[in-house]
């Protein structure tokens, strides 16, 4: 019975630290404004909808990867996920708890633009190199 107490508080906590994480690196990419050329190819102009970041996700897998950026999208990626399951659950019946959850899934959308505007300029750079040499 104490094993399993343990576990449960375990799980909780990670899932807490694992959300604070999360919203660390959406709350360092929401002050990075998106250039017009990434709001172009995204079509994101104001605000990023949350139903977008699978497309968004699709781009950025197209563009050679930063190892910088790695983490960091893949734990927005779960995030995402876990945002998803908790509108198709818990959102049903909390109607504040989805918009909530709308907005966050907005903020990963967004999250993902801007590593896709950072990679598109890792490209440019590594093109450049190798111009040069």
């Amino acid at each position: 019975m104490m094993a399993g107490i343990i576990l449960v508080c375990s799980v909780v906590f990670l899932l807490q630290f694992f959300v604070s994480y999360c919203r660390s690196l959406i709350a360092a990419s929401i002050k990075h404004p998106l250039s017009a050329e990434v709001q172009d190819v995204t079509g994101i102009k104001s605000t990023a909808e949350g139903d977008d970041f699978t497309r968004v996700l699709q781009l950025l897998q197209l563009c050679p990867e930063r190892p910088e950026d790695r983490s960091g999208i893949q734990a927005i990626g779960t995030y995402f996920n876990l945002l998803s399951f908790v509108r198709a659950t818990l959102a049903r019946i909390i109607p504040s708890l989805r918009s909530w959850t709308e907005t966050e899934r907005g903020q990963c959308t967004y999250f993902a633009a801007v590593t896709l505007e950072r990679r598109i300029a890792f490209s440019r750079d590594m093109f450049a190199q190798q111009l040069e040499s």
